[in-house]
């Protein structure tokens, strides 16, 4: 018997390499004045924004050189003005600041009113902006989700700005806009799309559209992050960027937009659980503690899995991983030790590189136990296997 489940997604997705040349006349086609957000480098945005003013758009510009906190969301806010529709070029951090100023602009209450866990976590009163998505990086997901991810200094944390309607109205994924992305963003942005299909996988939310997603995306990932990795041409620790490769490229893409939308159907697990706390009190790149956490995360949820449709998933993606890494056959044991052998070897720090030392852990096991993304982890972890989980990934 199939259980009741329920799918969203965005209005319309385009995939693939040249699609983001439609991205102009799809953005004016939803109002004539437009909000750029864009990453640090202005420059990478040029071309969009030229395309915008040639369909007759106005366009005002807004750069996200970090990831995005309570201050940084309330000046895009402001700087959008009387936008019509917003549009975002650029990695994670950039989807998660254009989803949240779409979401808020039109709204009459504060930010921290609609925050999870530190506010009220009120639903927005008013329908976002159109919202379009142009990922440049494959990792995130989050041209395919419904909240944005928001750190909130004061309380060291990292939460969701999250509403139903903040789905994008078109995400456009062509993965020729990730070619060239440099090294280490490349393994951590990748680790994290992987992340995003396992998680899903396993939780306990888990349906069949968001199954046939992923059983396809974890081996499909696994497989092209270690040709990006192996094959690029830079060294491990490089800062370098890897040697194009056009279908390993494009797996990863598939593999991150696959993410989103498990991610944002089924839920998550330990690993995001964590890794929101960790980001509010260290800062660390979300990709990289997501990427040094999952192999242990994986391992400790076999050793604490009762349910045995829980047990063989987690089997299936042993088998999965140890055919990625030359490990076939392997136990969950060997499997995530040699995932975790191998990222290190290409480049991925581990947590204490990271600046997450022993306070910062004692507080992210206290925090996570509140965070929507353990909720949906398939075995009952204890504060003593969270922090048990962050000393082996330090």
């Amino acid at each position: 018997m199939v259980p009741p489940f329920a799918f969203a997604t965005a209005a319309g997705i385009l995939f693939g390499r040249g699609q983001s040349s439609a991205a102009a006349g799809r953005v004016a086609e939803l109002g004539r004045r437009v909000l750029l957000v864009y990453g640090r480098d202005a420059g990478r945005a040029v071309w969009l924004a030229d395309a915008l003013a040639g369909q007759g758009c106005a366009v005002t510009g807004f750069s996200v050189p970090r990831e995005p906190d309570v201050a940084l969301i309330e000046e895009g806010v402001d700087t959008a003005g009387d936008a019509q529709a917003v549009v975002a070029l650029g990695g994670g951090a950039v989807m998660d600041a254009g989803k949240a100023i779409a979401g808020l602009v039109p709204a009459t209450r504060p930010l921290l009113d609609h925050l999870e866990v530190v506010g009220r976590g009120l639903p927005l009163d008013n329908p976002p902006l159109p919202f379009v998505a142009i990922p440049t990086t494959a990792g995130t997901g989050a041209e395919a989700t419904r909240n944005a991810v928001i750190g909130v200094p004061e309380h060291r944390r990292k939460v969701s700005l999250r509403d139903a309607r903040m789905l994008p109205r078109l995400a456009i994924v062509d993965p020729a806009l990730t070619d060239g992305c440099p090294r280490a963003v490349t393994l951590a942005s990748g680790l994290d799309a992987i992340t995003q299909v396992i998680e899903p996988y396993v939780c306990t939310r888990a349906n069949p559209l968001t199954d046939a997603l992923c059983r396809d995306a974890i081996p499909r990932g696994l497989a092209a992050l270690r040709r990006l990795m192996e094959n690029g041409g830079a060294e491990p620790h490089s800062t370098g960027n890897v040697r194009n490769d056009p279908a390993a490229r494009d797996d990863m893409a598939l593999v991150s937009l696959c993410g989103g939308l498990a991610l944002a159907n089924a839920g998550l697990g330990a690993v995001h659980g964590l890794a929101g706390p960790l980001g509010g009190l260290t800062g660390a790149p979300h990709g990289a503690i997501c990427g040094a956490l999952l192999p242990h995360v994986l391992g400790a949820n076999r050793r604490a899995a009762t349910d045995p449709s829980t047990i063989e998933r987690l089997d299936q993606i042993a088998r999965w991983i140890g055919a990625a890494f030359d490990t076939p056959h392997a136990s969950m044991p060997e499997a995530a030790r040699a995932l975790a052998d191998w990222s290190h070897r290409a480049g991925l720090p581990a947590l204490s590189a990271l600046g997450v030392g022993p306070e910062a852990q004692a507080a992210a096991a206290e925090a996570a136990a509140g965070s929507s993304s353990m909720k949906a982890n398939p075995a009952a972890l204890t504060a003593s296997d969270l922090r048990r989980i962050m000393e082996d990934a330090g």
